[in-house]
């Protein structure tokens, strides 16, 4: 049976706390490309949206076409994370940097976090992880699909304006068949991320 987010873990945490902020990030696995992470506060209690799931789950269209509304009716912030700083400090650090980074960047301080996911840091601010969070709750639902096009948005205009043997448009960073036998024709560029291609390329001639 098909399960979609909904706002029972939201209602619940409202009987105590007034702002809660759903946070997600996107990008984590690919290999090139900034990690991205949204924060999201719904309007008021029992807000809701129809269609809202993980962003992986929906098109391209009904993404941009929920990122529309949820731009005009929700408060959020994004943070984003670039490859040399994912290098130099590792995936799930640079994760929880974007995380932050959006978190302080909302309008309202949440007073409490739902985050997507099974690890998470904060002491100033209580939050809860949920595995999956984004298939249970709305504002983690919410959270993925802007982080989602706001990351693809920059992918296409940062990088695959630049670089078009690559065809970013097309896979976004992740590491698809295509992406790997372009950097074999053409190298890598200063949007990959280089901790996650060395043992790629361990076999191969030394690149860092």
């Amino acid at each position: 049976m098909r399960t979609f987010p909904n706002t029972d873990i939201e209602s619940n945490l409202l009987e105590q706390y007034n702002v809660i902020a759903g946070v997600d990030e996107v990008g984590r696995g690919c290999i090139a490309g900034p990690v991205v992470a949204a924060a999201v506060i719904f309007p008021h209690k029992g807000f809701g949206i129809e269609g809202l799931n993980d962003s992986k789950k929906l098109s391209a269209s009904k993404r941009e076409a929920l990122f529309e509304y949820l731009d005009s009716t929700v408060t959020y912030a994004f943070g984003m994370v670039q490859p040399a700083e994912i290098d130099d400090i590792n995936i799930l650090q640079a994760t929880f940097k974007a995380m932050h980074l959006a978190i302080e960047k909302l309008k309202y301080k949440p007073e409490f976090l739902l985050i997507d996911g099974n690890r998470f840091n904060d002491d100033t601010i209580p939050y809860q992880t949920i595995i999956s969070g984004d298939s249970k709750s709305t504002t983690i639902a919410a959270a993925s699909i802007i982080a989602k096009v706001i990351r693809d948005k920059w992918v296409v205009e940062h990088i695959a304006s630049k670089y078009p043997e690559y065809s970013f448009e097309n896979h976004k960073g992740y590491g698809t068949k295509a992406h790997y036998e372009a950097i074999n024709n053409y190298g890598i560029t200063p949007h990959h991320r280089r901790s996650f291609l060395k043992k790629y390329f361990s076999k191969q001639i030394e690149l860092f």
